[in-house]
């Protein structure tokens, strides 16, 4: 049987600049199952599904639904739920959990502040505190959206379960059907695709000692994908494994054709040329869709530059 998966992994298409956008990530905990759009069509009350996406539009939040891995029983009543907030932005990365009996407590949040990193109301409104657990293996499951997602993704997420790690959860929509099976991990915010339980477990173990794993990396959400590709350009370049290290500076340009600036904490910074090119041949983006040509970001050149060409706030920064 022929698949979105199946196709893309047949013709390696490449990951590098496919991930999810969002600086900071809003994660409910709903069980059940999930329809099409999952904040507007599953046990959640679709008025509150409707007005956290209208509450996150525009604020660099995005808004999930997580369950744990497993049989998912159609329960309507849940009486306490698990809530995550991530912030993925270098220099200032950090992941709290809170409860909560009332979802519609979101509501009262401050998504702007949510979004440029500062999570005082989610502390004040949710009482939520930072995650004193290990990192997070959020495996995209919603075979509603696309059947990759459940034949590739539930598996995954319940073999890691399985075998002991505790934070994985199922989650809804992580973008790239095709490139599953898909997963965000957190509190750094880089999203994986075609993973595989033993490489899920060293890139977990990457993150707990500050390290990113870039095999079967897409790219991180807190960059626009131009800037995924060339952040992940610049590490393989140098070797530099280290989170916190590096940061998207500037994008100069327009599709087709982007300049990234790309900072290391030392002081090194690096031109990457992007462009952006049409993946051939044709294939389906997603089971059961017309043959399509996906947008790819590739990296044309990566340059560093001399400390010279450096303006002095750059080089004392």
């Amino acid at each position: 049987m022929s698949t979105c998966t199946s196709a893309s992994r047949h013709l390696d298409e490449p990951l590098a600049g496919t991930a999810a956008t969002a600086r900071t990530w809003l994660l409910l905990e709903q069980p059940g199952p999930w329809g099409v759009k999952a904040l507007t069509s599953s046990h959640l009350d679709p008025a509150l599904g409707r007005a956290l996406e209208a509450a996150a539009e525009g604020t660099g939040v995005r808004v999930a639904l997580i369950r744990r891995p497993g049989r998912h029983a159609d329960r309507r009543e849940v009486r306490e739920r698990r809530v995550y907030l991530a912030h993925t932005v270098p220099g200032n990365v950090w992941l709290h959990s809170a409860t909560t009996t009332d979802p519609d407590q979101l509501l009262d949040l401050d998504f702007t502040a949510l979004g440029g990193g500062d999570h005082r109301t989610f502390g004040t409104v949710l009482e939520g505190r930072p995650h004193t657990g290990g990192p997070l293996a959020l495996v995209c499951t919603n075979g509603k959206r696309d059947r990759c997602c459940a034949l590739l993704g539930r598996p995954l997420a319940a073999e890691l379960a399985a075998s002991g790690v505790e934070g994985t959860w199922e989650v809804t929509h992580l973008g790239g059907h095709r490139f599953s099976p898909t997963l965000l991990v957190l509190p750094f915010g880089y999203v994986y695709g075609r993973a595989e339980a033993h490489h899920v477990k060293e890139v977990l173990q990457g993150v707990r000692e500050g390290r990113v794993v870039t095999d079967g990396c897409r790219g991180s959400s807190a960059w626009e994908r131009p800037g995924q590709a060339a952040e992940l350009a610049v590490r393989t370049e140098t070797g530099e494994d280290a989170a916190d290290a590096l940061t998207v500076l500037r994008t100069d340009g327009a599709a087709p054709r982007w300049d990234v600036t790309v900072a290391h904490t030392d002081g090194r910074r690096w031109t990457v040329a992007v462009a952006q090119g049409a993946a051939q041949p044709p294939r389906p983006e997603s089971c059961g869709s017309a043959l399509g040509s996906p947008a790819r970001m590739d990296v044309l050149t990566v340059r560093e530059l001399p400390v010279r060409e450096l303006s002095p706030a750059a080089v004392t920064r």
